[in-house]
């Protein structure tokens, strides 16, 4: 190579930004080689429902575009764990009461990557929230030695969830608590409330835990992570719910339930907070504490208060420490089309949670019936909407929340690592996430609400496909 085209290799480089993939670190410049040949899959969804996870696919090609989205799978960021939604007792009700046919029909369908969309991470309670089948926790009597899984998680959650292991025996399981039992807190009441500020309340609420982890260990389930506490700055009389403030998550947290799980070799990861974006305080005060934070694996986060940018203030002061987006719900307070409320949910809180280092991303209820239920009481939310919708008659409607995460749970698998994308000129209203899986495949997610038409070029040093990309549409490539 002479001289001049060294420097001109250097020069192209730098100007579209054409950084090196794992599988070929070095940069080729235009001219060198051919470029291979193969098939691009990909997936598509339209604002006009014309297209709803549809697949198709192109192939690499020499054609310029008018920019170059690139992909630089030598710059990483967090693991992926999964995307999902609450398996709610609700929900397992739901499911649990289908078919045997129908059932399997719809697991298949939410659970398995090939013949569905693939979801790896789910979201349980431990105990009632506003979506259960009646009110009650893991030990209703006053004495921890009587901690047993109850008859109605025995009769609904335990076998839906043993199915979709089935499944896919590769899914993570997050749990929550919405209260602690009623006789450990202050007002003997599920309902509102906090807990009893006593050594002992603190002692037997940590083995709760400790005992909620094992039984769910000896029916063939690992429970990947806990949060203590469900939106602890929110109570209610209306349902299940508990007050909690930062000191006192950080006192349980530091001297009951870390040296539990210590102690008891007991590996789930610890999440704090577990509550909005508008209260970023919390997760770093608790975070602030260095006995503390020896164990906890990171922050939990919902949407429904501020934004997304608060998970910057926390990584800013502790890079260590995980990201979790474990709650947001639709419902019939969304008032665009069902795409339109989607492509808002992705760019929003999907998107931009992922793109700042979240591990996972979960909905809300996982299904509920036609009337958004069942719900435990007439307090909770009377709108909220399932990824599934559940007709009497056991048939099911795919909401955009299906959509939502099949986008990223079909080919974004689990320990799949994002990457650095980056594009000269993106043009405004492109949303972009990109991922490499474990086992080579390169996964970009393209969402173009510009107001007009896309056409650009993918790439990945000397390998580019070229794509022209409709307005309100989603794109998922997934390509070798």
């Amino acid at each position: 190579m002479t001289k001049n085209l060294i420097f001109f290799s250097l020069i192209f480089s730098i100007v579209f930004g054409l950084t090196s993939c794992k599988d070929k670190p070095d940069i080729i410049v235009d001219g060198e080689t051919e470029d291979p040949v193969g098939d691009i899959l990909y997936w598509m969804t339209t604002g006009t429902e014309s297209s709803l996870l549809k697949k198709n696919a192109t192939n690499f090609s020499k054609e310029l575009a008018d920019y170059t989205i690139v992909l630089d799978t030598a710059t990483t960021y967090q693991t992926i764990d999964g995307f999902g939604a609450a398996l709610t007792g609700s929900s397992a009700y739901l499911i649990n009461n289908m078919s045997e046919e129908k059932r399997k029909a719809l697991l298949t369908d939410l659970f398995d990557a090939e013949k569905g969309i693939g979801i790896n991470y789910l979201r349980i309670t431990i105990g009632s929230s506003d979506f259960s089948i009646g009110t009650y926790s893991y030990c209703d009597q006053n004495d921890i030695t009587k901690f047993a899984i109850p008859e109605r998680d025995k009769l609904d959650l335990l076998p839906v969830l043993k199915e979709i292991l089935e499944i896919n025996p590769t899914i993570k399981i997050l749990a929550s608590p919405w209260s602690a039992p009623a006789w450990m807190k202050q007002n003997n009441s599920m309902y509102g409330g906090s807990l009893i500020m006593q050594n002992a309340i603190y002692e037997s609420f940590a083995e709760y835990f400790v005992r909620y982890i094992k039984a769910f260990e000896n029916e063939g389930i690992t429970i990947d992570a806990i949060t203590i506490q469900n939106e602890p700055m929110y109570e209610t009389g209306g349902y299940p719910t508990m007050k909690m403030e930062w000191q006192e998550q950080n006192t349980i947290i530091r001297d009951y339930l870390g040296p539990k799980f210590v102690q008891n070799g007991i590996k789930t990861k610890i999440i704090i907070w577990d509550h909005n974006f508008d209260m970023a305080y919390y997760p770093l005060n608790i975070l602030n504490d260095a006995q503390t934070r020896q164990y906890v694996a990171g922050t939990g986060w919902h949407g429904y208060g501020g934004t997304a940018s608060a998970i910057d203030e926390v990584q800013a002061v502790y890079p260590d420490k995980d990201v979790y987006f474990t709650e947001q719900s639709g419902g019939g307070w969304n008032t665009d089309t069902r795409m339109g409320n989607m492509f808002w949910y992705m760019k929003e809180f999907l998107m931009a949670t992922v793109n700042r280092g979240s591990k996972n991303f979960l909905m809300w209820n996982l299904a509920l019936n036609e009337d958004h239920g069942p719900t435990t009481t007439t307090g909770g939310c009377q709108d909220c909407r399932g990824v599934v919708t559940i007709r009497e008659d056991g048939s099911y409607i795919r909401n955009e929340e299906y959509y939502l995460i099949g986008h990223f749970s079909k080919t974004v698998r689990l320990n799949a690592k994002r990457i650095k994308v980056t594009a000269i000129a993106l043009p405004s209203g492109m949303t972009l996430s990109g991922f490499l899986n474990s086992d080579g495949s390169k996964t970009l997610v393209v969402m173009n609400r510009s107001g007009q038409m896309q056409e650009y070029n993918v790439r990945c040093v000397s390998r580019r496909f070229i794509f022209k990309q409709q307005d309100e549409s989603v794109v998922t490539f997934n390509f070798k």
